[in-house]
């Protein structure tokens, strides 16, 4: 799965905008105070985590976006 295909299956299932964040295919504006995040690494790999309080914390990290995917979706329930 890749983090389009994510995104429309966590619209299909009702999950609130702005419960978390996906580069690239879902940015929620305004940018809620919270949320769970996945996004690209800096090592060119993929992290999953929790944006509180002004800050990311990335969680888990992942070489491949499929499993930066099934991650988050785990984290979403």
């Amino acid at each position: 799965m890749n983090r389009y295909a994510l995104h429309r299956e966590l619209v299909a299932a009702g999950v609130l905008d702005g419960y978390y964040r996906i580069e690239d295919a879902h940015e929620p504006v305004p940018v809620p105070t919270d949320f769970l995040f996945l996004r690209r690494s800096s090592d060119g790999g993929w992290e999953t985590g929790v944006y509180e309080r002004g800050r990311y914390e990335v969680v888990t990290h992942h070489t491949t976006e499929a499993a930066a995917c099934a991650a988050l979706r785990r984290l979403l329930g």
